[in-house]
């Protein structure tokens, strides 16, 4: 398990997960529409972006709805915004 973001969205399914995050809050059903892996998978995907705060999940009775968590894309933004400065 990795907390580091940049290890993170190195993957190309999650990166594909989080543009659609940035659409829109979704379910882990809807994100594997869109995806050639299997729901367990998109679940671990979707866990490693919780883990480095890429993503925030809520509750609402049976289902987990996930979105993007600004906050902590601001540690990427501040980062990648010191090359140019």
């Amino acid at each position: 398990m990795t907390t580091d973001p940049f290890a993170a969205i190195a993957d190309p399914n999650r990166r594909h997960l989080l543009e659609e995050l940035r659409r829109a809050p979704r379910t882990v059903n809807e994100l594997a529409e869109g995806l050639p892996i299997s729901r367990p998978a998109v679940s671990q995907h979707l866990k490693a972006l919780l883990d480095c705060n890429l993503v925030t999940v809520t509750s609402e009775g049976t289902r987990r709805i996930y979105c993007v968590n600004v906050k902590g894309f601001q540690k990427l933004n501040l980062w990648l915004d010191q090359f140019w400065a």
